[in-house]
């Protein structure tokens, strides 16, 4: 997963960009743009019904069925991510403590394993306190890995044994060298649009001495300089091809910006054949019996993606500040294990052992890869989950592809045979009941994907008791984690069988309309991206789990 795949703002791909002002280049890609229409920062907690927006019925929930109720419990929250600002002014009280551990005396007290894990656990750090920040993808490493097996062998020179691996190689070989021209032409793109663009942007504020300007100012802004005219030409193109509300040129560079970021990460490490940091944490990374590795320091370098997925589930509500998260009584159990970069399958399976041994009620994990080479290990820590009553949820990915067993990891599918009943698989959905409900970037599967949770401009939490817009699937994966937690507070007695069963079954259910198929302008039916073709509703839910208390 890479930190910022989050964010889909890359509307310039839908138009022109300079790789110096007055030269014009078409060009073409994939491309998410914002919806605009400005809905309320809180749109996720609304309900469908009452307030004629796509999300949970969470605040329905708490006025007409929780009102002068108490919750029976406490539910604890894993978080498997990037890492957590567990001093947030939003997440104050309500990260998880580990009481049997006494802070900074050096001292394995609880005897876990662990030493000093106050707050939960670093799977990519070293012992000295150091950070695994990017990584590889996985398909980088098995392309180094089956390379120094099969990289000059012919197909007829491989023994009958290990032809199914020689054909796997042969994949890995091809995408690896398509994925890797891709992001290095990537870079080299947004890296000349973002130069072309603030080249421009800097003509015009030099000119009519401003360190900002909208499309609004850029109407009224008169030069006899060519170039100033021809800037403020293509300014004007470029504030066309992207509708965001309201939006300055800074605004808008600032995007660019992480586009940039995004794929200059891509071109310099993820698909880097001699970067490896795995030296930093220190372990054997092919042992897959090694647990005890890693710090205790659950924040980590960039803790941006975990502080946001933590604040959708459990930011405080009533504070006043930022936001309202969906679960009140809860506690976030911060697990890093999510560089920028693919997650290890052994640090998966590790950090999913760490959140069901030390009492999480439910694990989230807004992650995922297409290459899973420690499948078995991970599988083991799912069932283990599953036997010890531990809920699963996971984001369905971002890359608008129907997911199979094969695509998309982790799953609920076992490699040898059968399927989790503990696991929800999530996939996006955006406010309005229109043909864009299911958000482009989303993954899909009528039986893949159990249901859509909002996950388009979803306001939350970020570093530095900050607050942001993000998108992605990793936003409805806590949208659902966060409604689990809910229902288990009132009601712990429900089994994981029993919350996935009542959260699939109490979906609000969008019919037979037509959604634009994530990825392209084909319309299809709503239900067919999901085993219930719903969104998951917090208030239904709510009441559904009361029936079965009685």
């Amino acid at each position: 997963m890479e930190r910022n795949f989050k964010t889909y703002f890359y509307a310039f791909l839908l138009g022109i960009f300079l790789s110096g002002y007055g030269s014009i280049y078409a060009f073409s890609g994939e491309a998410y743009v914002k919806d605009s229409l400005k809905t309320p920062d809180n749109w996720f907690l609304l309900d469908p019904i009452d307030d004629g927006i796509m999300g949970t019925g969470t605040e329905k929930a708490y006025e007409k069925l929780l009102q002068g109720k108490s919750p029976k419990a406490t539910i604890v929250v894993a978080v498997i991510d990037s890492g957590i600002d567990i001093d947030h002014e939003d997440l104050q009280g309500k990260i998880w403590i580990n009481e049997d551990e006494i802070a900074g005396n050096g001292i394995d007290d609880d005897k876990n394993g662990y030493v000093d894990d106050v707050h939960g656990w670093n799977f990519i750090g070293g012992a000295d306190g150091s950070q695994v920040d990017n990584d590889s993808h996985e398909l980088t490493r098995e392309y180094v890995r089956l390379k120094a097996i099969y990289g000059d062998m012919k197909k007829e020179d491989v023994k009958r044994r290990n032809r199914e691996e020689f054909e796997y190689w042969e994949n890995v070989s091809k995408n690896f060298e398509e994925a890797k021209d891709k992001a290095a032409s990537n870079y080299n793109m947004y890296n000349n649009m973002m130069e072309g663009f603030s080249n421009m942007a800097d003509l015009v504020k030099k000119e009519f001495d401003v360190t900002d300007f909208s499309l609004e100012d850029l109407a009224n802004f008169e030069s006899d300089d060519e170039k100033i005219t021809a800037a403020i030409d293509m300014l004007n193109q470029m504030f066309g091809m992207i509708r965001l509300e309201d939006a300055s040129i800074n605004t808008i560079l600032a995007e660019l910006g992480k586009a940039v970021k995004h794929f200059e990460v891509q071109a310099k490490y993820a698909y880097n054949t001699d970067f490896d940091p795995r030296g930093i944490v220190g372990d054997d990374p092919d042992n897959y019996k090694e647990k005890y590795y890693g710090n205790n320091d659950p924040t980590g370098p960039d803790p941006s993606h975990g502080t946001h997925v933590a604040g959708i589930i459990a930011a405080n509500r009533g504070n006043d500040l930022g936001i309202e998260g969906i679960a009140d009584h809860v506690l976030i159990m911060p697990i890093r294990a999510v560089p920028n970069g693919d997650e290890r399958d052994k640090d998966i399976a590790n950090s999913i052992r760490y959140a069901v041994d030390n009492g999480a009620n439910v694990i989230n994990m807004s992650f995922g890869k297409s290459y899973s080479p420690g499948k078995k290990y991970v599988d083991k820590a799912v069932k283990y989950a599953e036997r010890k009553g531990v809920l699963l949820i996971h984001a369905a990915g971002n890359s608008s592809k129907e997911v199979t067993p094969g695509n998309n990891f982790p799953n609920r599918w076992f490699a040898k045979r059968g399927v989790s009943d503990a696991w929800i698989e999530v996939g996006a959905s955006g406010p309005r009941e229109d043909e864009n409900l299911a958000a482009d970037f989303s993954n899909f599967s009528k039986e893949g994907v159990d249901l859509f949770a909002p996950g388009v401009d979803i306001y939350s939490t970020i570093p530095d008791s900050g607050y942001e817009n993000n998108s992605g699937t990793s936003m409805a994966a806590p949208t659902v984690a966060g409604v689990a937690a809910l229902l288990l507070a009132y009601y712990p007695d429900l089994k994981p069988k029993e919350v996935r069963k009542i959260l699939t079954s109490s979906v609000y259910k969008v019919g037979d309309d037509k959604v634009h198929q994530p990825g392209n302008e084909e319309l299809v039916g709503f239900g067919d991206l999901s085993q219930t073709g719903g969104i998951v509703n917090a208030y239904q839910a709510i009441k559904k789990a009361e029936v079965l208390a009685q």
